[in-house]
């Protein structure tokens, strides 16, 4: 059951991200993919928000691994991120792709930790 949970999870994330980066991408039309930097900052508060809501506040952990597991990790995507990394290197935009580098990683870390401060004001 947790199997169809997850996949039904999925199914509902890597459209979100899909949508939620070509929205950006247009709109922004810039050399920085900020569609990738969004989507991967808001997946890691949401996944802290849920690791933060079953370590603090009892939240079941079934709903955390659907979460987590199927819409976060359809959501959130490392592989797009390496990808328009090294295509900013490759094109010459070497700061923007040290930027995006540097930048996700501290940028999405911070917001987890955010996501479990969150959750353990909540609770």
């Amino acid at each position: 059951m947790i199997l169809l949970g997850v996949a039904l999870a999925a199914a509902v994330g890597a459209p979100a991200r899909y949508l939620l980066d070509g929205w950006l991408q247009e709109r922004l039309q810039q050399v920085f993919p900020w569609g990738t930097f969004v989507i991967n900052v808001s997946g890691s508060l949401l996944l802290g928000l849920l690791t933060g809501l079953v370590l603090y506040g009892g939240f079941p952990q079934t709903p955390k691994v659907v979460l987590g597991t199927g819409f976060c990790g359809a959501y959130t995507t490392f592989s797009t991120f390496s990808w328009e990394t090294v295509v900013l290197a490759e094109e010459g935009s070497r700061l923007e792709a040290l930027g995006n580098t540097v930048g996700s990683v501290v940028v999405g870390l911070a917001a987890a930790a955010a996501g479990l401060l969150l959750a353990a004001g909540l609770t």
